[in-house]
């Protein structure tokens, strides 16, 4: 199975996971600061910014594509709840 590297500028932490696996999972395991409300319906409060690698995420559903234009997201950001990593370095931070 593919592997990628995440690191998360906020804590100067990288880790080592399998594709497949979404970046808020990874956030609550090494406890960056990654926040998300998506548990009490506050969606886009993980919007999270890929400083590089962002290549080697999934694409962005359909669903998140469309959070993130109705919450004028910038470019190079994505919801952490929906990214998926596929292999390759990753480098993010909140918000």
């Amino acid at each position: 199975m593919p592997k990628a590297k995440v690191t998360f500028e906020d804590i100067g932490v990288t880790v080592t996971v399998p594709a497949g696996t979404r970046l808020i999972e990874v956030s609550e395991r090494v406890g960056a600061g990654i926040t998300y409300g998506c548990r009490e319906g506050e969606c886009c409060t993980c919007l999270t910014k890929i400083v590089s690698g962002g290549e080697h995420l999934a694409n962005p559903s359909v669903l998140e594509d469309q959070v993130l234009k109705d919450n004028l997201a910038p470019r190079g950001h994505r919801l952490a709840c929906q990214a998926q990593v596929l292999g390759g370095d990753i480098t993010v931070r909140p918000g």
